[in-house]
């Protein structure tokens, strides 16, 4: 019988911990928002002993209104229940300063960490240092800057959800140079110096999963040749990181604007792997 999911999210305020919660929730999952970080070792005992089928898969939400003391010891907890019958994932969702400073303004929710006497960037940075013992050892980590709320729930389903116990998780995403590298990446790879389908007036309006800019690019040696050296190099990289127990890999592929070659190259390499691995594309820019 395979282990109980154990799933520990955590994250910047407003970058989307509780839309995650409710992501998991939805997808059949037993989910504790808010949960003291003291008490996470014996909330994983109960559910350990519990015979209840909802409680096969448990994700919990955990954010800095936790003592520091408790935060930092929280990574050493997660190995100590990894060994305990429990298959623990940790993941932490972030986004940008300047994202988070416009949700807050745009919502008028307080920071849970601001107040008269520390202003709402000040709040951001405590925040996210308070929760670096934590997004330093993270399983997966998921940006939301550029990622409308309904595309990340589907993203969070594909990537948690439907990954099986033990199996290594992969995820090809595009992007864009112009709007700044994912800073959730594993491996990051720049197309740019591939023939470029914007400059011809008849493909710039698609995308690289259309026809048309596929053909183009196929033309290519130099794409071509591309792709077949990327994929042997993850060929040879990816079973290490299976060897050492990883969860979750993401690859990003880059180019200019995140419209074309990096999304023709993401979605070759997406279906070259996927006959073997659990594997999701998604192009942040396109």
């Amino acid at each position: 019988m395979n282990p109980r999911r154990f799933v520990l999210i955590s994250g910047m305020s407003g970058a989307g911990k509780t839309t995650a919660l409710h992501a998991l929730e939805d997808a059949g999952f037993y989910c504790v928002d808010n949960l003291p970080a003291g008490f996470l070792a014996e909330f994983a005992q109960f559910i350990s002993e519990g015979d209840l089928p909802h409680y096969r898969q448990v994700a919990v939400g955990i954010d800095a209104r936790n003592r520091e003391a408790d935060l930092i010891q929280l990574p050493d907890i997660l190995d100590q229940l990894r060994s305990a019958a429990l298959a623990v994932e940790l993941v932490f969702i972030e986004a940008s300063d300047e994202a988070l400073l416009k949700r807050f303004s745009e919502t008028r929710r307080r920071h849970p960490l601001s107040g008269t006497r520390v202003p709402l960037r000040e709040a951001i940075a405590q925040e996210r240092a308070l929760l670096e013992p934590i997004s330093s050892r993270a399983d997966l980590r998921i940006d939301t800057t550029h990622t409308h709320i309904h595309r990340f729930r589907t993203q969070l389903i594909e990537r948690i959800t439907r990954r099986e116990t033990n199996v290594l998780a992969l995820q090809f995403c595009s992007f864009g140079y112009k709007n700044g590298v994912p800073p959730d990446a594993d491996f990051v790879f720049d197309v740019r110096c591939l023939p470029n389908p914007h400059w011809d007036p008849e493909l710039r309006h698609l995308t690289g999963r259309d026809d048309a800019v596929c053909q183009f690019l196929e033309t290519s040696d130099y794409a071509r040749e591309m792709v077949a050296y990327l994929t042997a190099f993850l060929e040879k990289w990816i079973p290490r990181f299976e060897a050492d127990n990883r969860s979750y890999l993401t690859i990003a592929i880059g180019c200019t604007g995140g419209r074309h070659r990096s999304v023709y190259v993401a979605e070759k390499l997406a279906t070259h792997f996927r006959a073997l691995r659990h594997v999701v594309a998604t192009h942040r820019d396109s």
